[in-house]
């Protein structure tokens, strides 16, 4: 895994920007598990550093097209099946539809120059994982790796992530071999996480969740529950006291 684009603190763009008339393009995205000496793996690819995103290390995914529709109004099943579509034209890995659980939704916040209203699947590519190719162009590179290594290389700056990808690795890291992973996400009921993005006094970047107490208002000093990503130059911090994982 290669040097990161450095994007850590700016990928949201303009901190005082909170509202848009522009809607966020719906879009799909894959944890792909597999297990090495029983341990899970994630599959993580390099975005191209001169697209939208460039640099970032992210989950297969894209946005969904009209041909992902099987019926106008069913958008879960747009979004699953954009989801096998990427994660085939991405990484080279076939999967069926069923195989994919849907665990959350992420919608940026309206300072984002590229919005995209993100549909989060979870799915288990131990028969394909060696068959992964990128296409060089969109993709750079690929990499499994243990959900918890790639938080630390977030910390010492060697990979960039997305404040979505960074929590979805957070919550994979405490499941292991894939099938624990599994087992615990397929039964969850999807969360939703709308961001709301504000600075702190001390200029720190926070994205905050319903049930945060700056949550409403965009205020970062708020005190009381939390349910937000600190995003300190040292690293991210994710504190959750009002919301049960």
């Amino acid at each position: 895994m290669s040097e990161p684009s450095k994007h850590r603190n700016d990928i949201y763009g303009d901190i005082e920007k909170r509202e848009t008339d522009t809607p966020a393009v719906p879009a799909a995205t894959v944890a792909l598990l597999r297990d090495r000496n029983g341990v899970a793996e994630v599959l993580m690819l390099k975005k191209n550093s001169k697209i939208a995103f460039g640099g970032l290390w992210v989950f297969p995914g894209g946005r969904i097209d009209a041909n992902d529709f099987e019926s106008p109004d069913d958008l879960e099943q747009a979004a699953r099946n954009a989801a096998v579509r990427e994660t085939l034209e991405e990484a080279n890995i076939t999967l069926e539809g069923n195989a994919f659980h849907w665990f959350a939704h992420w919608t940026p916040p309206a300072s984002t120059p590229v919005r995209f209203a993100t549909w989060f699947f979870l799915a288990y590519a131990a028969s394909t994982s060696d068959e992964v190719q990128v296409d060089g162009g969109e993709i750079k590179e690929h990499a499994w790796i243990t959900p918890a290594e790639a938080l630390e290389r977030h910390v010492r700056e060697e990979i960039d992530l997305a404040p979505p990808t960074w929590v979805t690795l957070y919550h994979l890291s405490k499941y292991s071999p894939s099938a624990e992973a599994i087992a615990h996400f397929s039964k969850l009921t999807p969360r939703y996480y709308e961001t709301h993005l504000a600075k702190s006094r001390s200029g720190t970047r926070i994205a905050m969740w319903e049930g945060d107490a700056g949550y409403v208002d965009f205020d970062a000093d708020a005190q009381g529950d939390t349910h937000r990503l600190v995003m300190e130059r040292s690293g991210f911090k994710f504190l959750h006291s009002a919301a049960a994982y």
